[in-house]
């Protein structure tokens, strides 16, 4: 019986380009040897210091709350919860259209069987140390000029490789999502590559 192998993904849940890929990647699931594992990153954290519009530059001031939550979930309850906690934020902000704020985390916590205290995480900084190093670990082999999605995976070689992306619209279901995997893995585990990229003609859709 094969080995099932270990991938895992950081997220931010504002980003609705990682929602996508987080979604290929449970098709991904039932169609290869692999489990999917949920790490928060945090676009705010990427973003801090940065001269950023100010459109932008507000939307990072609200994305400390969401992520916050996430990680005084992972805390106190791991990361399988992690992940439904992520599906049900995703649901809410990317096909629901909620704003973000309380009444949004409150009720992805509910949806999930939690605590809606837990929703008080999103006002105090006492997670942040915990939210920067999760940030690090993720992006600490993939640098600084990307952001989410970042998926570290088993490489050809017997190591890990991390990549950015694929940024994808829709989410490819089935054989298709484990052709692309296939795929992403061979480049990606290829030394010396860097960047494969065309212009974005879609938008985000969640089909």
């Amino acid at each position: 019986m094969t080995e099932r192998a270990a991938v895992d993904m950081w997220f931010d849940p504002l980003c609705p380009w990682a929602w996508i890929t987080s979604r290929w990647l449970l098709e991904v699931e039932q169609v290869r040897e692999v489990d999917i594992q949920f790490h928060v990153m945090s676009l705010s954290v990427l973003n801090e210091g940065r001269d950023l519009p100010e459109q932008y530059r507000d939307l990072m001031k609200q994305g400390w709350g969401p992520v916050r939550v996430c990680i005084a979930v992972e805390q106190a309850h791991g990361g399988e919860t992690l992940a439904k906690l992520y599906t049900a934020m995703g649901t809410r902000i990317h096909l629901g259209k909620e704003p973000l704020g309380r009444e949004m985390l409150v009720g992805a916590l509910t949806d999930v069987g939690l605590d809606p205290a837990l929703a008080d995480a999103a006002e105090t900084t006492a997670y942040d140390e915990a939210l920067r190093a999760s940030h690090e670990a993720g992006m600490r082999p993939v640098g600084t000029e990307v952001g989410t999605p970042v998926i570290h995976a088993p490489g050809p070689d017997g190591g890990q490789v991390a990549f950015f992306g694929p940024v994808i619209t829709p989410a490819p279901k089935g054989e298709a999502a484990g052709r692309l995997w296939d795929g992403v893995l061979l480049v990606a585990g290829t030394p010396g590559f860097y960047e494969l990229k065309r212009t974005r003609e879609l938008g985000p859709i969640f089909d």
